[in-house]
């Protein structure tokens, strides 16, 4: 498991070859009421992929990748990771919203809602579902589109893996040339709250087609960082372009007439793959890991005073803080359109995210993790969260985070899993 904290052992592990095999193993499974849990990429911080005593079926034979340019549609299986997505689809100068992390499994990312550099420019993975290839409860293999089971497909665009496995993705891709102009900039915690502070200011002048994300995090021991500054904690912004890069200066302007100057920036074109696997290093396999998050509708000063202080208090160098916009495309999917828990309006998604190479100071790095999650619920929105990021079992925060949806997919569990067959992930038990 990508996760170092999690020490369930489970009975069995087995692996499928196809989506026949998975309806075998499922049937053979919930006939004999035997709990197994499912294995996409692993890459997640509550375990859900594996139980003590469950059997896993391991998807990771399911990771072929089938790309239609002509259509700019592709299929991939649901073992598949992103890097292996984002490989076929750039060869033709296409890709769909994915993770930061290249090892991050497709089927978690997308079936919890997907954010990613792509996230202005093409909104959620989920957003981008046009069908699923299922395996349910009863082991029946079936399609779910706008068109076949549209409630079925509606659930899965969002609602976790409650209702049944993904043996087979298909998403709508967007043309995304190969090389990108990145703009990186660090400030100082002296200096992060007023650098952040111009980023929220002027990010929304920015064209759509431009990837955001800021992080509080410790600068990196890499060449581009001065080395007196390599290690040292603070917060950055980074900005990814897809055209020349005059227009890159250019939009970086008026950030750069509000914001201190920062302690050192990177600035150079980089392949979007490269862009897809710049954070790998920060979530390194078998790192102890945990994290809380939240939505706010604005990074308000004293929510960035809050960060710009923290960031120095963390323990460990990986520890880090990303916040992703949440405007362009994004927004433009109607509320009821998908069942992801995040609200459509503008905002920004908060993760406070903890990665240890050092066991012992595990504890010490979660309970920061606590206090600056504490700290910043104040600001938050109606105490949901994005449930891919949720790590502890909370059925009342699950149903907060989903609100007025919640029902529904309930009705829709009840619908194809009465029994909760499928209850290792963010559970949504069947309505009654």
């Amino acid at each position: 498991m990508w996760n170092g904290d999690i020490h369930r052992t489970p009975s069995l592990v087995v692996r499928p070859v196809s989506a026949r095999e998975v309806a075998v193993c499922v049937r053979r499974l919930a006939g004999s009421g035997t709990d197994f849990t499912v294995r996409g990429g692993a890459h997640n911080y509550a375990g859900h992929a594996v139980a003590d005593g469950a059997v896993m079926l391991d998807l990771s034979m399911l990771d072929s990748v089938v790309v239609e340019p002509d259509s700019q549609r592709a299929r991939c299986g649901g073992g598949a990771t992103w890097a292996q997505l984002d490989a076929a689809t750039q060869v033709h100068g296409l890709a769909v919203t994915g993770g930061f992390i290249s090892d991050t499994g497709v089927g978690g990312l997308t079936l919890g809602g997907g954010l990613g550099w792509l996230t202005r420019r093409a909104g959620l993975t989920c957003d981008n579902l046009v069908s699923a290839q299922v395996v349910t409860a009863t082991g029946q293999i079936v399609t779910a589109s706008a068109r076949s089971h549209p409630d079925l497909h509606w659930a899965l665009c969002g609602g976790g893996g409650n209702f049944g496995i993904v043996t087979e993705f298909e998403f709508r891709l967007h043309p995304v040339p190969p090389m990108v102009q990145l703009a990186m900039l660090f400030w100082t915690p002296e200096q992060a709250a007023a650098g952040l502070a111009a980023v929220r200011d002027t990010m929304y002048r920015l064209p759509r087609t431009y990837g955001v994300a800021i992080f509080g995090l410790s600068a990196p021991p890499e060449e581009f960082v001065p080395e007196h500054f390599r290690g040292r904690p603070g917060c950055a912004v980074g900005i990814a372009g897809w055209d020349e890069p005059y227009r890159l200066t250019a939009a970086l302007a008026p950030l750069r007439a509000a914001a201190p100057a920062p302690a050192w920036e990177l600035v150079t074109p980089i392949p979007y793959l490269a862009l897809q696997q710049m954070f790998d290093a920060a979530a390194p396999w078998g790192m102890r890991s945990y994290e809380k998050s939240l939505y706010v509708d604005d990074l308000g000063d004293a929510v960035l005073e809050a960060i710009a202080a923290a960031v120095p208090r963390k323990g460990s160098p990986l520890t880090l803080v990303p916040i992703f916009p949440l405007d362009g495309a994004y927004c433009e999917v109607p509320e009821d359109a998908t069942a992801f828990s995040g609200p459509r309006s503008p905002g920004w998604a908060i993760n406070i995210s903890a990665a240890c190479p050092d066991p012992a100071t595990f504890d010490a790095e979660r309970a920061w993790v606590r206090e600056l999650w504490d700290t910043l619920r104040v600001h938050a929105r109606d105490d949901a969260t994005y449930v891919n990021f949720l790590v502890e079992n909370d059925p009342d925060r699950i149903r907060r985070s989903y609100g007025a949806k919640y029902d529904r997919l309930a009705a829709v569990k009840a619908a194809w899993d009465p029994r909760n067959v499928f209850h290792h992930n963010a559970n949504i038990p069947p309505a009654v």
